[in-house]
């Protein structure tokens, strides 16, 4: 919507004096730029509320890592081998605390003579 020019305004003002007179046009003007600055305000303040800050400066580079340094390599881990199994340890078969198994196991070991 283009602006009025001057012509324009004066071609207002002209027809708002003859409608209202010269005593009630320092009233309307008055009131009108009232209503304009309290118009303004208003929209100034929902345009504060509205308003994000936003930081559009550059950010920093990071700082470059020595081009001599390699990188630390991920190792992968060592797998190790099973433990070995204990001895089997020799076994009184007259020892009631032993199991019956531990008892049968070790009496092939054992040299006994059937007699």
């Amino acid at each position: 919507m283009p602006t009025p020019g001057p012509l324009e305004l004066v071609i207002i003002l002209v027809i708002a004096l003859l409608i209202l007179g010269p005593g009630k046009l320092p009233e309307v003007g008055a009131s009108l730029g009232k209503s304009i600055r309290e118009f303004r305000k208003a929209s100034s303040d929902v345009q504060e509320s509205v308003k994000v800050d936003v930081d559009t400066s550059p950010q920093a580079p990071a700082p470059a890592a020595p081009a001599q340094a390699p990188a630390p390599v991920a190792q992968a881990p060592v797998a190790q081998a099973p433990a070995p199994a204990p001895e089997a340890a020799t076994t009184d078969p007259s020892d009631p605390t032993q199991t019956a198994s531990a008892r049968s196991t070790n009496a092939a070991d054992s040299p006994i003579t059937a007699g």
